[in-house]
């Protein structure tokens, strides 16, 4: 990478009047606040769509190739003539400009969405057709797992009836004549999303913005990804998980994190030559230029959990598919950068596929400043090839840390000769590092209240949501003065 920053908000936290964040034009208005700023990157969250039943992390999806149909614009498709103004507002999404109720949203959206669908016109319907044929190796089964939630109250997979949980032939076949029209429905949001994220990165293209995605190393259980393809995972003969993921106790839990996703089987992944991963990669190369590897250790080595266990503590460690698999995808997808979140606890075997793989690492500064301790975080080992952030959307704010861990706090200001908000960004964008990060949450100050996510707990995570005016021309100069500054434009 080229000396740059970038800018962290997720699509679910732009400002909308419908409740979340989506692809319409506050999106657009924040590239131009992007430009504006001198940055060179907007990292997103990924776009897989998302359930109550996981408190609605995007970090649980029920496809690694789908869009969420959360994130479509109603107004463009009023625009377009599927909804209209009054229908929109006939429906409460929730009051709270600044934070997202998934409550209502889950509720209500849905059902616009099913309005729209049934306003389609002959020419659509041949749009729609050819989409899926085109999407069809992911498209197909994803929609038909979708089709059978709905028909089985939203149950998980694994609770469905055995032919069709097991994918028996003449079942499939049955189910997708049965559930024709609504294949179809999650189709056409797919086709909705795929077009107007097309649009807006179109729109970044042009103003010369990349977007870094972010892929989760993992799939949940309850998906379409191990529904479709239960032999690239560990299951037993009744398609039962026989271990689950999850990280050893660590900086953020003392019970360890218990995430619960099902094993990937690596030796039938080796055997295929990997396919399913090819898929999922080209699936991710399609809708962004760089991809950042969440949980990129487990690459190296991945800590597994007995099914059933209730935390984290009692796993073990296991090796993972290593710099053969890291060079296939080096290799597949010459045109795409990654970024390794290598965070946690880094074992040799971690340290050195980072090193073989070349790819930038991350350093954190909230995690820099334990008293005692030369960090790699801390600014004077920070290195040119990686990627610089005060936080990420798992870290409390710059405005939370600073009150909240006092002793880390204390060391920053000696260390640092004061210790605020606008001198862990100063710092950030100061450093060596090849890439600096920031959170639109840290560039307005904000505390407590605009925290993205706490790891280990459910509730009150992913719902912050920026105001309209607060990316304004005053804040673009402030945040372009430090580009320019630090040669970073």
């Amino acid at each position: 990478m080229k000396r740059a920053s970038g800018i962290l908000l997720h699509i679910s936290s732009l400002p909308s009047r419908h409740g979340i964040g989506t692809l319409g034009l506050p999106a657009y208005e924040f590239a131009s606040f992007l430009k504006k700023s001198g940055q060179s990157y907007w990292q997103v969250l990924p776009l897989g769509p998302t359930g109550a039943g996981w408190s609605d992390s995007p970090y649980m999806s029920f496809s690694s190739f789908a869009g969420n149909p959360n994130f479509i614009d109603l107004d463009t498709l009023t625009h377009q003539g599927y909804l209209t103004e009054a229908e929109l507002f006939s429906v409460d999404f929730g009051q709270d400009a600044e934070h997202v109720d998934f409550d209502k949203l889950n509720a209500h959206r849905m059902d616009m969405l099913r309005l729209a669908f049934s306003r389609i016109r002959p020419e659509t319907e041949a749009e729609l057709d050819a989409f899926m044929q085109e999407h069809a190796s992911w498209l197909e089964d994803y929609c038909l797992y979708m089709a059978l939630r709905e028909e089985n109250n939203e149950l998980p997979w694994c609770d469905w009836e055995e032919p069709i949980r097991m994918r028996e032939e003449e079942a499939l076949r049955e189910a997708k004549l049965r559930l024709r029209d609504t294949i179809r429905f999650h189709a056409f949001l797919q086709m909705l999303f795929r077009v107007q994220w097309g649009q807006l990165r179109y729109y970044l293209k042009e103003l010369g913005i990349r977007v870094i995605g972010d892929l989760p190393i993992y799939v949940p259980y309850d998906s379409a990804d191990v529904w479709a393809d239960p032999d690239m995972f560990l299951l037993d003969e009744r398609c039962r998980p026989e271990v689950i993921s999850g990280v050893p106790p660590d900086y953020f839990s003392e019970d360890g994190q218990l995430w619960g996703h099902p094993i990937y089987n690596w030796d039938a992944m080796w055997r295929d030559n990997y396919k399913w991963w090819r898929r999922r990669m080209a699936a991710q190369a399609e809708l962004f230029d760089v991809v950042r590897i969440d949980h990129f250790r487990a690459l190296a080595s991945y800590w597994t959990i007995p099914y059933g266990e209730k935390t984290a503590k009692n796993g073990r460690w296991n090796r993972g598919p290593g710099i053969e698999f890291v060079r296939m995808l080096q290799k597949e997808f010459p045109d795409t950068q990654f970024i390794a979140e290598d965070l946690g606890l880094l074992t040799d075997d971690v340290i050195q596929l980072l090193e073989e793989s070349g790819l930038p690492g991350m350093k954190v500064l909230e995690f820099a400043f334990t008293p005692g301790a030369n960090s790699a975080y801390l600014p004077h080992n920070h290195v040119k090839n990686c990627v610089v952030y005060v936080g990420t959307h798992d870290n409390m704010t710059a405005a939370q840390w600073l009150e909240e861990e006092e002793e880390d706090a204390a060391f920053a200001k000696d260390y640092l000769g004061e210790a605020t908000v606008e001198e862990l960004l100063r710092v950030g964008y100061s450093s060596v590092a090849d890439l600096f990060v920031s959170t639109m949450q840290d560039w307005l100050g904000l505390g407590a209240e605009a925290r993205m996510n706490t790891p280990s707990t459910v509730g009150n995570n992913w719902n912050w949501r920026i105001k309209l005016g607060d990316f304004n021309d005053e804040l673009a100069a402030r945040i372009r003065k430090i580009t320019e500054r630090y040669a970073r434009i």
